[in-house]
């Protein structure tokens, strides 16, 4: 897939969509903050798969699940990044249940400064000081953090590590984002609905217990799961990775007031000064993105300039 050189209009609209789906993902979740969070993701799991396969099936595409499914070094590829994301929904639905969306939106802040790490330390990439000085800013605001709470902020950490390693490996995993989500979600649904069986035997499931409104919100799991994902992942094909790089604060900036305005969570101490500090690393790693891509943009210039001569 080429890399768009521009923003198309309809890309930005997909994207945007996702990222403030994203932004309001934690008021779905407080709504079924009673139920464990194991059983909300079984439900995500479960009610994702005929989404994400009705898509497949009007693009006509299924035949490449199938293909994969052949296919065991890409099978295990795809159950490590299944397992990952499963991780990072499972972090994120235990934290808003428990009144920790602050330290959601910290990790989802954190995590593109993660993958610039990552991309540093096992591909060798080469850090600008914009950069460096980017993710010593992030983990300094972290050492605060953990200075006064006498702990690592473990919620922030955990969706940090499981969603910066799921986005490292799924580079690598060599199916569209549309079929990898699929074929992610056709994995876990054996366990998915396991866990349910199960839970069912006990006398614990909640699926029919709460009334027509839980079960809907139980539904909705699904598409609301599904949805965003595929949105982005049609919206990046469609718009630059340095917009990308800076649509992505959309998110956790609405999780974030989200948490202060309408969970009530406390904002004081030492995340008066950690929250600042994440953000002006931000400020500085949008700029060398920015920058990164104006200087890629007159290299291009340059280069077909020369071509004309």
């Amino acid at each position: 897939m080429s890399i768009p050189q521009s923003d198309s209009p309809k890309g930005l609209v997909f994207a945007i969509a996702a990222y403030a789906m994203w932004g309001f993902l934690p008021i779905y979740m407080k709504a079924l903050a009673h139920l464990p969070a194991a059983e909300i993701i079984a439900h995500r799991i479960l009610w994702s798969l005929p989404i994400a396969a009705a898509v497949l099936i009007w693009q006509g595409r299924a035949a490449e699940v199938g293909q994969a499914l052949r296919q065991p070094r890409l099978v295990a590829m795809a159950a490590l990044t299944a397992m990952l994301i499963s991780v990072n929904w499972l972090i994120y639905v235990w934290a808003i249940a428990n009144d920790q969306a602050l330290d959601a939106a910290l990790g989802y802040y954190i995590n593109p400064l993660f993958s610039v790490f990552l991309g540093a330390t096992l591909l060798k990439e080469r850090l600008t000081r914009g950069q460096f000085a980017a993710i010593a800013l992030a983990a300094a605001a972290v050492i605060i953090l953990t200075m006064q709470a006498g702990s690592l902020p473990l919620v922030a950490i955990g969706l940090t590590l499981s969603w910066g390693f799921y986005a490292y490996c799924k580079k690598s995993l060599p199916l569209g984002p549309n079929q990898g989500f699929t074929l992610e979600v056709l994995l876990l649904a054996p366990f998915a609905a396991g866990f349910l069986i199960w839970q069912a035997a006990q006398g614990e499931a909640h699926f029919t217990s709460g009334g027509w409104g839980q079960t809907l919100l139980l539904i909705g799991c699904g598409p609301i799961t599904a949805i965003p994902l595929l949105f982005y992942a049609n919206g990046a094909k469609l718009i630059r990775l340095s917009t990308i790089g800076i649509l992505q604060y959309i998110a956790p900036t609405m999780i974030f007031l989200c948490a202060v305005l309408i969970f009530g969570e406390p904002f004081d101490g030492a995340r008066l000064i950690a929250f600042p500090m994440i953000w002006a690393a931000l400020v500085i790693y949008s700029v060398t993105l920015v920058r990164q891509a104006g200087q890629r943009r007159r290299d291009r210039r340059e280069l077909a300039a020369r071509r004309m001569q």
